[in-house]
Order: structure tokens, then C-alpha cells, then sequence
């Protein structure tokens, strides 16, 4: 199982890296996680729209499923259209939320083009056994597993603290963890994002083997945000990047 990095930038894109988008892929089958704004032009420098095997959302913010509007137009009009309809997992009322994005009628919407999935706690999604658990943060948002062949991945999403988030967690060889928000800040609002500590505070809770800081906005470093999640876990950390990859 690899993961590549296709955007990494928190809440908004950034000056090096499209908002939040990650490829999961095993067994020449493509799982993308989040298509946040910008993220679908870092995808086509790994794979073209028709191998994309089927899609995630953490939730619906923006910066998390908008280049869902720029996919449906290349499902739909780019040469070699139309395509098999590719499986979107999400929130409920992700059809009606991307229609209305694209100022499309809700009946047909993009659902020509995409076959919209409500989460489940548990799915089979080509090669892999995808489970979600719900998160914290003002909008319906899940954190992801995905396990194949005796090894797992956990993505946050977005969330504040909770100890779902340690259940699902469990054991992982790697937790992608957002950490959106500054340490030594009393002001910080609850119920919204990770900040470093809470991220390995998590990651150490759930033992997993490799924390990776990523979702970190553009107007906080990354390389600070990974150093103080050292404060609380102890194993490897490393930093999302643009493009990076990940062996599973």
C-alpha cells in the first residue's frame, strides 16, 4: 500500500501545495482521500481522471471535496467521455452539496458522472476494507482506515480531540494527522482541529508505528507544527509534503 501526497495545505491552498488530497493505491487500484481545492490538477500528475478507482471525503468543506466540480467536468466533457461512473464515499447530502456547488439540479446532479455512497462504519473498496468512524468539528466528518493486507492507514480528516478517533487509530502503521492549529495557544476554539501535541498525544494513545503532520494552513510552519507534536509521542514523525510518498 502506498500513499502519495497530492495536497497537504490546511483550510485554505497554499502558496506550494493544493488543500487537502491524498492517493491511496494498491494492486494498481487508485482510492483518493479529500479533493480539496487545487488538488485535482496535483492528481493528474500521477494518474488521469478515468484510473481514479474511487473516491473519499472526509467531510464537506471546501477545502476537502471542491475540485469534485472540476472532476465532473472532466468525467463529463474531456475526450474518451463518458466514463464509468466513479464511487464517491462521503457524508450524507454530498449529491445535493456538490450539485449545488456546480449550480446543477439536484435530479440528475453530477450522479451521471459520480455514484455517491453514504459511509458506512465498515465498505469494501476495490482492494481494501475502509473503515470510518465519526469525528468532532461542525460539520458531519469521518477519519478514515484503510486496511490491506494486515496493514492500515488512518487519516484524520478534520477533528478536534476525541477518543474515537484513538479507537480507529489503533494499532496503524501510519496516522495522517491534521494540526491545524497552534500550541501554547489558550485561545484555541474547541471541537474544531488538532494541534501537534493532540496529534501525538493521539497517535501515542493508539499506538500506531509513524505519525505524519499534515493539513498545517499556510500561515504556520510545518516544520514547527511536526517538532512540537514531539512533545507528546516519541515515535518517527514526518511531514505531509506536496508529492511525497509513503510506503504502507
Amino acid at each position: 500500500m502506498k500513499l502519495t501526497v497530492l495536497g497537504c495545505s490546511g483550510s485554505v491552498p497554499g502558496p506550494d501545495s493544493a488543500a487537502s488530497s491524498y492517493l491511496v493505491t494498491a494492486e494498481d487500484f487508485h482510492l483518493v482521500l479529500d479533493l480539496g481545492s487545487g488538488a485535482l490538477g496535483s492528481l493528474q500528475r500521477h494518474l488521469a481522471v478515468p484510473q481514479i478507482g474511487a473516491i473519499g471525503l472526509s467531510h464537506l468543506h471546501p477545502d476537502h471535496c471542491m475540485d469534485l466540480c472540476g472532476l465532473y467536468v472532466a468525467a463529463k466533457y474531456a475526450p474518451g467521455s463518458p466514463i464509468p461512473r466513479i464511487p464517491v464515499y462521503a457524508p450524507p447530502g454530498a449529491a445535493e452539496r456538490m450539485a449545488l456547488a456546480y449550480d446543477l439540479p439536484v435530479d440528475p446532479g453530477m450522479e451521471e458522472e459520480l455514484d455517491f455512497h453514504t459511509w458506512q462504519d465498515v465498505q469494501q473498496v476495490g482492494p481494501f476494507t475502509v473503515r470510518t468512524a465519526a469525528m468532532v468539528h461542525p460539520v458531519p466528518a469521518y477519519a478514515i482506515r484503510v486496511e490491506h493486507r494486515g496493514k492500515a492507514l488512518v487519516y484524520t480528516g478534520d477533528t478536534g480531540p476525541n477518543d474515537a478517533l484513538i479507537e480507529l487509530a489503533r494499532g496503524a502503521d501510519l496516522l495522517l494527522s491534521e494540526a491545524a492549529l497552534p500550541d501554547d495557544e489558550p485561545n484555541n476554539p474547541v471541537d474544531l482541529h488538532l494541534t501537534p501535541s493532540d496529534a501525538g498525544e493521539h497517535a501515542k494513545k493508539a499506538g500506531v508505528k509513524k505519525l505524519v503532520i499534515t493539513h498545517v494552513p499556510p500561515w504556520y510552519n510545518r516544520e514547527t507544527q511536526a517538532e512540537n507534536a514531539r512533545r507528546t509521542y516519541s515515535g518517527p514523525i514526518e511531514i505531509a509534503t506536496p508529492h511525497a510518498v509513503f510506503d504502507i
